[in-house]
């Protein structure tokens, strides 16, 4: 039986300690302990879900885990990530995968060195509609991939106040994108500006084009402003148009002679994605969303940012 730790339970957090408590019923696993500053937190929530709650996660370090989820703010990535890896610990780690492009390659190095499985929490690879869209791409049911156009918008989130929408939102739709070309992104370029976010370093409205390796073409808009959510994704082919909104699971393809609607078995993306990981533990197997997948998102995103800054 895995024995599991989790970092970090804000919002996140929570839902993978609630999950791993839902699967633990399952006996494949067992919730250990979690960790937090927020005492308060850290007592209702191990309450909640019957496990050991520690202020200091370094105490997790002793508890004999076999994986750890981090879920905390991207600088913390790289120090907490190393320490449960160098002692054999598999890693699920949120998206992004770290702040910087060297600290991302260091935890997939020490992954390696450890035999430890790294996994990256780019939790929309997980929605049964996006896995529905990359069949139907991978059969060639829409033809050639020529462009891809993503809307990634809601309003602001308190709780997120330490980085800008293209860290925190664009790289969701940067890693979809390139897992349903199949391909790398070659060249990005963007604009953003900050409208009327807390920080002022932080933009939280981003426009983002970038161009991959196959010659397929994507737009990504993105912003915290908008009253009303809104995550969808259109690919156009050769042979057909798809439609993918990923809050309701619903794939919709447009070809010259019909309209069809996707069945689609629903199901909790982030769920999907523990799932998954766990597998990976148990049979040794490779993730979907690897560290390489984490560092292209993350590049992609920080050139993007870069871009947006450049006159």
């Amino acid at each position: 039986m895995l024995k599991v730790g989790i970092i970090g339970i804000g919002a996140m957090g929570y839902n993978h300690a609630r999950i791993y408590h839902e699967l633990q019923k399952l006996g494949k696993l067992k919730l250990i302990g979690i960790s937090d500053k927020n005492k308060e937190l850290l007592e209702k929530v191990s309450n909640e879900f019957d496990t050991l709650g520690f202020l200091d996660y370094k105490e997790l370090l002793n508890q004999d885990l076999d994986v750890v989820s981090i879920v905390v703010p991207t600088f913390l990535h790289k120090e907490i990530a190393l320490e449960f890896i160098r002692k054999g610990i598999h890693v699920l780690i949120e998206k992004p995968i770290s702040d910087t492009i060297e600290n991302a390659e260091e935890l997939i190095k020490e992954a390696e060195k450890n035999n430890v499985i790294l996994s990256v929490g780019h939790v929309e690879r997980f929605n049964p509609a996006v896995l529905k869209l990359k069949e139907f791409i991978d059969e060639g049911i829409l033809g050639k991939i020529v462009t891809m156009t993503a809307k990634r918008v809601g309003p602001m989130t308190p709780r997120i106040l330490d980085t800008g929408v293209i860290l925190d939102l664009a790289v969701h739709d940067i890693d979809v994108m390139a897992y349903l070309a199949g391909s790398r992104v070659k060249e990005v370029y963007a604009k953003a500006k900050n409208v009327n976010h807390p920080n002022k370093k932080s933009e939280d409205y981003a426009l983002i084009i970038a161009s991959f390796e196959n010659n397929i073409d994507g737009i990504i808009e993105t912003n915290r402003l908008t009253p009303h959510k809104t995550r969808s994704l259109s690919v156009i082919g050769t042979k057909g148009i798809a439609y993918l909104d990923y809050i309701n699971q619903c794939l919709t393809i447009y070809d010259e002679q019909w309209v069809k609607n996707a069945k689609i078995e629903k199901g909790e993306p982030l769920k999907n994605e523990i799932i998954h990981f766990i597998d990976c533990v148990e049979n040794n197997k490779k993730p979907l969303v690897s560290g390489l997948d984490g560092i292209h998102a993350l590049k992609v995103a920080l050139d993007a940012l870069k871009n947006s800054k450049e006159e």
